[in-house]
Formats: structure tokens, C-alpha cells, sequence
């Protein structure tokens, strides 16, 4: 894990109350160090309120999707399941 930001909440038509809690974290491939791939990741719901640190090794599971936007196509990455396996 490289770092995560603070949740926030946005606004959600598939939620009853019109939002959920949202957070972005970078994920790194383990190997090498500094010069694996990195992933910028969205955690919904309650797994935006989970706490990763800098260093800590964990296991994702990630769903990669596009949507288009005003004629340009965005790619996002939504991680579904976060598990630290160590510091």
C-alpha cells in the first residue's frame, strides 16, 4: 500500500440515502520496490472507512471498468475486498 486519502462522501442513486462514502488509495504490485505498477483505487461504502498505512502488504480484489463522459472514455478501478496480510 502506498497511501490513502480521507473518505468523503458523493452522491449515489443506488444507495436509499442519495450518497456513499468514498476513498482513493494507491496500490503497488509487490516485486521490485519503487518501480512496480501502481493502481489508483476507489474503496466504496464501508471499506472506504478501513484504515491501510504506508507499507502495509494487502491483498485486493479489483474491478477495472470504463465509462464515457462528454465524448471521452475514463477508465475506473473499484476495489471490492482489501485484506492486510502484514505491516
Amino acid at each position: 500500500m502506498v497511501r490513502q486519502g480521507e473518505a468523503f462522501s458523493v452522491q449515489s442513486s443506488k444507495q436509499e440515502s442519495g450518497s456513499i462514502q468514498k476513498c482513493n488509495i494507491v496500490l503497488r504490485e509487490l516485486g521490485g520496490g519503487k518501480f512496480e505498477n501502481e493502481y489508483v483505487c476507489a474503496m466504496l461504502g464501508s471499506l472506504a472507512a478501513c484504515r491501510f498505512y504506508e507499507g502495509d502488504v494487502v491483498v485486493a480484489t479489483l474491478r477495472f471498468s470504463t465509462h464515457e463522459y462528454q465524448g471521452q472514455t475514463f477508465q475506473e478501478i473499484l476495489a471490492t475486498d482489501i485484506v492486510k496480510i502484514k505491516n
